[in-house]
């Protein structure tokens, strides 16, 4: 039997699937996304629809693929078997796509191809977090795990033991080699904070061996594949942007050093990224909203003794960009209180998440 004919008796009619907020809908798509996002399984959804004998299905990262033959065979043997539907998963786009009704490709590179739909994955929000989380019965149990293990769907179903364990892993799915890593890590050690590019360059230099390009290069193609996200100052394009990262846990994966507040901003700017295109920072203001005049503000332990010192701070803000609304999101604090004549919500994250 060979390769193309084992592929082909893949079934994957019998696959449990927890519902996400995307789907592939058209006949050609594209998923891109990081790894572990859920790509695969969004793929076993769309071809649960089909019988197993209308679809190929081909895993790239499977070391046992014959790279050469496929090329050299798929297109016959699609013809033969009348095959609908092909996928490519980890696509390497070294063979030509064969003419069939549907062809699905997923890769964790963010590329275009001519006419098929673009389907960017990212990891769950909070709201998707709770479908899957079938271990707790309240968004408050769940969003303690959702805060310490991180938003990838397979780590709610990993052993407490082995969850710290498992995103250490996954982090080393995004590099190629040692110098990528050491880029990598000090990003995400890095969320939340106000860093340049050049500034983290010439903090790598001290300790590694490294071109300028090949940094700024790197940092582009984690942006560009957002895996690193860089937040900008509003109206201030070409300044000092904040640093956040696809994965809010990452941050204790990296470094012994604890910055619970950058974690919380981290995952804050997540849940907002998905719902919002234009996000920015102000000075003293975590995250402004500029179509709805809306800043949030991420006081995980808010007490009112605390707090008054930062909110003194939003005066000038507040007057300068017309602030319409303003949010509090805390760990557990609720109430309503009134900064410069603008009733200000104070909401626990479980809550706020729920509520964009």
């Amino acid at each position: 039997m060979n390769i193309l004919e084992q592929l082909y008796e893949i079934d994957f009619e019998k696959i449990n699937f927890t519902e996400r907020k995307k789907s592939i809908v058209f006949n050609n798509t594209i998923l891109i996304g990081p790894p572990k996002s859920g790509k695969t399984y969004l793929v076993y959804d769309y071809l649960s629809k089909f019988k197993s004998k209308e679809y190929l299905y081909i895993d790239f990262s499977d070391y046992k693929i014959d790279i050469e033959y496929i090329k050299k065979h798929i297109e016959q043997f699609v013809i033969e078997n009348k095959i609908e539907v092909v996928v490519f998963e980890n696509f390497n786009f070294q063979i030509d796509l064969p003419k069939v009704t549907s062809t699905i490709v997923t890769t964790k590179q963010n590329i275009k191809l001519d006419n098929f739909d673009k389907i960017y994955l990212e990891a769950l929000d909070f709201e998707e977090f709770l479908l899957f989380d079938t271990k707790h019965n309240s968004p408050s149990y769940s969003f303690n795990s959702f805060l310490k293990y991180g938003n990838l769907p397979e780590i709610i179903e990993y052993q407490e033991l082995k969850k710290h364990k498992r995103n250490m892993e996954i982090l080393k799915l995004f590099v190629d080699d040692s110098i990528e890593l050491d880029i990598l890590l000090l990003l995400i050690k890095n969320s939340g904070e106000k860093k340049s590019i050049f500034q983290l360059y010439n903090t790598l230099k001290k300790e590694k061996k490294i071109s300028k390009d090949r940094f700024y290069n790197y940092c582009d193609y984690l942006e560009y594949n957002k895996i690193i996200y860089f937040c900008q100052k509003f109206e201030q394009p070409k300044g000092v942007k904040k640093i956040y990262s696809f994965n809010h846990a990452l941050l204790d994966i990296v470094s012994y050093k604890k910055n619970f507040n950058n974690l919380f901003k981290n995952m804050l700017f997540l849940e907002l990224h998905k719902r919002y295109k234009e996000i920015y920072y102000l000075d003293n203001v975590d995250f402004y909203l500029k179509d709805t005049n809306h800043i949030v503000l991420a006081i995980p332990f808010y007490n009112n003794f605390l707090s008054s010192k930062i909110l003194e701070k939003l005066y000038q803000p507040i007057e300068q960009y017309n602030i319409k609304t303003i949010t509090i999101v805390t760990i557990s604090t609720e109430q309503t209180i009134n900064i410069f004549d603008i009733d200000t919500q104070i909401v626990p994250f479980h809550s706020w998440a729920l509520s964009l």
